[in-house]
């Protein structure tokens, strides 16, 4: 029977729990038990816990009952819900591996984006690419995904800059969807840079994407949520406010870069809008932090680019000492964060960004799936939710972060089904 699992012998199974996003202390609750097992049908969560319970015995004679099966054996390894990488911009054409060595050779990231390189470079290859050669490159990055133990992923557009190509990685993103397991959340993000068109005219680019960009993506019911480049140099907090407002007015829900490379007020403005998440963060300050916590919105730290901008990483600590709700994304982008490593952020987490092992993990599962408005069913292995949970090849789920740097992901399973196998 599609979607029904019954796995038992898990070592160590960890995860958060509930249908909000985890904030402040409450990141480190998880719910950890060892001989554990869970049972799904029909792609839903019937049964989380000890293996010797009678809850379990009976939802797993209910599972077997429609699958014979549907036993699988974890044979002692751990298991945790699937990753969610809620921050990514993962459909593009093209290549600017020349700019990494750039950076690394001191060329501030505005200063190649100024010099025609950056977002702009992206944009010509992705308008050149046809729907096709978008559809294939993105598979082979899902895979690749897929393979990190990543189950849910948004997807930003922004590399078009016009109404077709920003359609066109819209519609690459929905064709997607039918071709392989992981969920994927679309994000218009027309506001991602100036394009040559509009050089100079700020203001006239915003107008357009309020009277033409944004009616188009909402009529053709292509995507989830908007998003802007709020930064100097890019888009002012009054162009910002004005896109998000239009979007919000179309029934988009919103997300914003907010003071990535300068503190411009981004952080409050997803304050005052009530945006689901604001990104980025590494100049945002402790009163930026109350604003947020104070509305709701959840702080999605980006330390992949962090590290490959050779930036402080946002104070996670700090936001979730203040309060706030911490997702951690990869960001995956053909210029400042080229990676969807998962053990990577891991690592950089619970390292470098001072975050326990149960508040990565959260950031990761529970609070990714709410900065998509998907907490109620995804991110935290709890009867009712979504069957999208990893085997890892490792008696302990801590391990994630111990073994640092490395994949541990051995199985996948979404929906119940497996969907990858390390072997």
């Amino acid at each position: 029977m599609k979607g029904t699992v019954v796995v038992t012998n898990i070592g160590e199974l960890a995860t958060p729990q509930g249908t909000n996003a985890a904030a402040g202390r409450a990141m480190s609750s998880i719910y950890k038990v060892g001989a554990a097992a869970l049972v799904a049908e029909n792609g839903r969560i019937t049964y989380c816990g000890p293996q010797t319970s009678a809850p379990f015995l009976a939802a797993a004679r209910a599972a077997r009952r429609l699958d014979p099966s549907a036993d699988f054996d974890a044979r002692g390894q751990s298991c945790v819900p699937a990753f969610v990488d809620s921050h990514t911009h993962f459909i593009f054409a093209g290549d600017r591996s020349d700019e990494f060595f750039w950076r690394m050779g001191g060329l501030p990231y505005m200063e190649i984006h100024h010099r025609g390189g950056g977002i702009r470079r992206t944009m010509e290859a992705t308008r050149a690419a046809r729907l096709e050669e978008l559809v294939a490159t993105g598979f082979k990055r899902l895979q690749r995904m897929l393979a990190q133990g990543i189950g849910t992923v948004e997807g930003k557009s922004g590399y078009g800059l016009d109404i077709e190509t920003e359609e066109k990685q819209l519609r690459a993103m929905a064709e997607l969807s039918t071709q392989q397991p992981l969920r994927i959340v679309p994000t218009y993000m027309g506001a991602h840079s100036l394009p040559p068109e509009f050089e100079g005219r700020t203001s006239e680019y915003i107008d357009f994407l309020i009277f033409e960009g944004l009616p188009r993506v909402a009529a053709l019911n292509l995507a989830t949520f908007a998003d802007i480049f709020c930064e100097k140099g890019v888009f002012s907090i009054e162009d910002s406010r004005r896109y998000l407002k239009a979007a919000q007015n179309h029934g988009l829900g919103l997300k914003i870069h907010a003071d990535e490379i300068e503190r411009t007020g981004g952080a409050v403005l997803s304050a005052e809008l009530g945006a689901i998440s604001a990104d980025h963060l590494l100049k945002a300050s402790p009163e930026d932090y109350a604003a947020m916590a104070e509305a709701g919105v959840i702080a999605t730290c980006l330390p992949l680019t962090a590290f490959a901008l050779k930036e402080p990483f946002a104070d996670a600590r700090s936001m979730i000492d203040a309060g706030l709700a911490v997702a951690l994304a990869s960001d995956f982008n053909p210029g400042s964060s080229y990676s969807q490593s998962i053990p990577l952020i891991f690592a950089l987490a619970v390292v470098s960004m001072s975050l326990s092992f149960a508040e990565t993990l959260t950031s990761l599962t529970l609070n990714g799936a709410a900065a998509l408005g998907l907490a109620e069913s995804k991110g935290s292995l709890e009867s009712g939710k979504d069957a999208d949970f990893l085997i890892l090849d490792a008696p302990k789920t801590d391990h994630l972060a111990y073994h640092f740097g490395m994949n541990i992901v051995s199985k996948v399973f979404l929906g119940g089904d497996l969907a990858y196998s390390a072997h």
